[in-house]
């Protein structure tokens, strides 16, 4: 079952509040780029696809009155969440499209400019799980038990999902068993949002603590693990939810095969390494509360960053619409093969 996590009619965005799955599926409908703003601080909405396409939405909401307040939705929308590259890809394309003409500045040039982009991702989305379920399939004769992390579908893109489309092609085509995902702390984005959707397409899974991983490998349990990715640098180095890197490590020590599913716009080409990446860092308090309920009522030192590097030696392969990429990456923007 499908189903739309963010979506635009009668001129308001309408999306899923995150923050109230799996317990609670409601909606909130808005026209203001602040409260867009704000639902992508609040993780209400999240996924680095996703969080691109909503910033264009409310790029366009901005002008709708005043096409003089397009700069302040900018810089407002620039400083929400720091890691994924698709936010400020999504930004920077709609400002050279804003200023290239003056038939351009207003409002429904703008979500035209929006939904063509959000038309692209979810074709993005498609290609990658065909190409990630053709190539895995190459690769694997058996029906599979794949780890993945964090939370990667229609909750975190435009379309399917990254790695969990290609985890829904390969569930169509016959060829998974079971799908262990990783409750993800420690906003438990896998125990409430993966589970979800795994649910809603009635894939056979289990979720588990993101320390019983290493475990599951050790008893080979683990055919592979997928996960998706908020920024790629130019030589295969990935930022993904924390956590991630645990998971390439061991499964590197586990001879198990470790792919990076996301559509090219996650790729920062203008970047070497991910050392070059900033690293989201926040609220500690999150890290003692489950949704509103706080586990401690003390206050405690406490450090929370968002996500992880992944290098790219820990990478069996890079699934993107075009194609799956094997090291050694190089996506510069003058090598690109």
């Amino acid at each position: 079952m499908e189903f739309d996590a963010l979506k635009f009619e009668n001129d308001k965005l309408i999306f899923i509040d995150q923050t109230k799955l799996p317990d609670e599926e409601i909606y909130i409908s808005t026209d203001s780029y602040e409260r867009i703003s704000e639902a992508i601080e609040r993780l209400e909405i999240r996924g680095a696809p996703l969080i691109g396409i909503a910033a264009l939405y409310a790029l366009a909401l901005s002008v709708k009155e005043n096409k003089n307040e397009f700069e302040i939705a900018f810089e407002r929308l620039k400083k929400t969440r720091p890691t994924a590259v698709n936010l400020f890809t999504a930004l920077k394309e709609a400002k050279k499209f804003f200023y290239s003409s003056e038939e351009n500045q207003n409002f429904s040039s703008l979500l035209k400019f929006a939904i063509e982009f959000h038309q692209s991702d979810k074709n993005y989305c498609d290609k990658i799980a065909k190409n990630g379920a053709e190539y895995i399939g190459n690769n694997f004769s058996r029906r599979l038990r794949v780890l993945t992390h964090c939370n990667t579908g229609a909750l975190a893109t435009g379309g399917i999902g990254t790695a969990f489309g290609v985890i829904l092609e390969l569930y169509k085509r016959n060829s998974i068993e079971l799908v262990y995902a990783c409750e993800a702390r420690p906003l438990l984005q896998g125990l409430r949002l993966t589970s979800f959707e795994l649910e809603k397409h009635q894939i056979p899974y289990k979720v588990i603590t993101d320390s019983t991983a290493a475990f599951l490998m050790q008893k080979q349990m683990i055919d592979l693990v997928i996960v998706g990715a908020d920024r790629i640098a130019s030589n295969g180095d990935t930022a993904n939810k924390i956590g991630t890197y645990s998971l390439a490590v061991n499964a590197k020590f586990h001879s198990i095969p470790f792919f990076v599913a996301a559509p090219s716009t996650s790729i920062d080409s203008k970047i070497l390494t991910g050392k070059e990446i900033i690293i989201e860092e926040r609220n500690p308090e999150e890290l003692i509360q489950f949704g509103s309920k706080k586990v401690l009522s003390k206050k405690i030192e406490a450090l929370n960053f968002a996500f992880d590097i992944t290098p790219n030696e820990l990478i069996t392969g890079i699934i993107t619409e075009e194609k799956v990429f094997n090291p050694p990456f190089d996506f510069r923007d003058d090598k690109n093969s």
